[in-house]
């Protein structure tokens, strides 16, 4: 059960109780003793108020607090009405009423309802000691049981709030440990696709190798294995956590490349912005395959701009790379000029 749900529940059950407590057992001694018509006035004033919180229950909203008002003037009403030596006696039928009444409107306001509650005791037992000619021992219980009944109901709510917010909490933790795992298992089967994907690639390599089918000594063996191993870096920086992840994909492939002796220079400009997943595998893409067939230097370049991210590479390669795959977020120029290859490939983030 939520908050909101505790709160209609005992303000509908409130209403039911102070409806009987008006009807049953109040009205009788309204009628049984002789009261003046201030009596009436205040008796109808509550009235009023119970049809009003009722609107509010049914239409579920919450009941205005300043409405206490009202039964704290119809307390004064009673009180002032009440024959003589009758407070806090059986003729005295406002007050444990008013304070069902003062619970009803401030159920979901403890502080503001204790107030309240102190107000009108307070005002009773002055009347009472203004009077003068009470008894003190009916007068004790009737404050202790009138009293004891609101308070015991206040203390019940509020644990009923308090379990509900529990409840409440318990079962957003819970729903949010289920999202990170999903999450977590979502990227392990998008992490795993990818090593499949790469592998794909590499099988038929391996396998070559394996039957003896190749051998390490031919130039284009070795650059196969040179195009894997670049492809296989940029797949584990791919994952890395770090701030600038597209920085830290190319910084892996250019590592790669130097490993096999290729000169590179690495320029970049402008600030980091943030890029998916899939438009990085794409701008990435091409500068790795001509570093993997590099030979001799290379220069690779980021640009980063509001409106567009570029990654360019001019390489020593051979006129025939290896095709990247045909990219669909992102566009790439490949030209060769002289020995040089000059590949660029760009991604507006507008």
């Amino acid at each position: 059960m939520t908050d909101h749900a505790v709160s209609t529940t005992a303000r509908q059950v409130l209403l039911v109780v102070v409806f009987a407590v008006q009807l049953v057992l109040m009205l009788p001694s309204l009628v049984a003793h002789p009261h003046g018509p201030a009596a009436w006035i205040a008796y109808c004033l509550l009235t009023a108020v119970l049809g009003i919180v009722a609107g509010h229950v049914a239409a579920g909203t919450p009941t205005p607090p300043l409405l206490a008002v009202v039964p704290l003037a119809a307390s004064v009403l009673v009180t002032t009405a009440l024959p003589a030596g009758a407070s806090l006696d059986d003729p005295d039928w406002g007050f444990g009423l008013v304070g069902w009444y003062l619970l009803l409107v401030l159920v979901e306001r403890p502080k503001a309802l204790v107030v309240a509650l102190a107000v009108h005791i307070c005002l009773s037992v002055a009347w009472f000691a203004h009077a003068g000619n009470g008894d003190v021992g009916t007068a004790g219980v009737v404050i202790l049981s009138g009293t004891s009944f609101q308070v015991g109901v206040l203390v019940i709510t509020r644990v009923l709030h308090r379990d509900a917010r529990l409840a409440a909490e318990a079962a957003a933790e819970h729903d949010a440990a289920r999202t990170r795992e999903e999450l977590a298992r979502q990227r392990e089967q998008d992490l795993k696709a990818g090593f499949e994907g790469q592998l794909g690639a590499l099988l038929p390599l391996l396998a070559d190798l394996a039957d003896e089918q190749v051998s390490v000594a031919d130039p284009t063996t070795r650059l196969r294995c040179s195009v894997a191993a670049v492809q296989l870096r940029r797949l584990f920086a791919e994952n890395d956590d770090v701030p600038d992840p597209l920085l830290h994909e190319l910084t892996a492939c250019v590592d790669v490349a130097e490993r096999r002796g290729v000169v590179v220079s690495l320029a970049v400009s402008g600030t980091a912005t943030p890029v998916p997943t899939g438009v990085r595998r794409e701008l990435v893409a091409p500068m790795a395959q001509a570093l993997a067939v590099a030979h001799g230097r290379a220069k690779v370049s980021l640009l980063r701009t509001a409106d567009e991210v570029r990654v360019a590479v001019v390489a020593d390669a051979p006129e025939t790379l290896p095709a990247p795959g045909r990219p669909v977020a992102v566009t790439v120029e490949t030209s060769v000029h002289g020995g040089l290859v000059r590949s660029e490939a760009r991604w507006r983030t507008a």
